[in-house]
């Protein structure tokens, strides 16, 4: 009997969900569906789901989840601002985001606060949809996942010097020799 992998004839279509799982997935080694999905606050079968897709797309192991960390430098950097690309909304009270989120707002002009919209928020800012709706909720229990997920909205939106700053610390966190 032939074991070579059967590869599906439907087509691979990557949801901006599994840009959280991915990022988690980098954070979190090894670490079961229950668990990303409380990590995440996605529902076990979506986490399962996505696991599969990015297994796919060659973005993590199919055998232990483990993240290929170049292609996921590569599909953050240059495919994802194509793919999810973000568009700022009206101005609204929420979580900070992109260049006011926890790893750039230092380094950018904070007149124009970005925010992912949320009753719970404590600033108002341009809105901009996240990849995955519960992110307003990971910023509090998941301080990690939460600066990943605000520097690739600097590449979703960003002028050029923050998508190349969103990068740097990207690189430098995520690449084959970080964390």
């Amino acid at each position: 009997m032939n074991t070579a992998r059967i590869m599906s004839t439907q087509p691979l279509h990557l949801k901006p969900q599994d840009v959280c799982v991915l990022l988690q997935l980098s954070l979190s080694p090894g670490a079961t569906f229950r668990e990303l999905s409380e990590r995440i606050g996605l529902s076990v079968g979506e986490v399962h789901n996505a696991t599969k897709r990015l297994e796919a797309a060659r973005l993590c192991s199919p055998t232990d989840r483990s993240v290929n960390r170049r292609g996921l430098l590569e599909f953050l950097l240059s495919g994802v601002p194509y793919a999810f690309p973000g568009e700022l909304g009206t101005e609204t009270r929420g979580v900070p985001t992109a260049h006011s989120g926890p790893a750039m707002r230092d380094e950018f002009d904070p007149d124009q606060v970005v925010v992912w919209p949320s009753a719970s928020g404590n600033e108002r800012g341009l809105s901009l949809a996240p990849l995955c709706p519960s992110a307003p909720a990971v910023a509090g229990p998941n301080p990690e996942l939460y600066r990943l997920l605000t520097l690739v909205d600097a590449l979703r939106i960003g002028r050029a010097r923050e998508r190349e700053s969103a990068g740097r610390i990207l690189r430098d966190e995520l690449g084959p020799d970080g964390t």
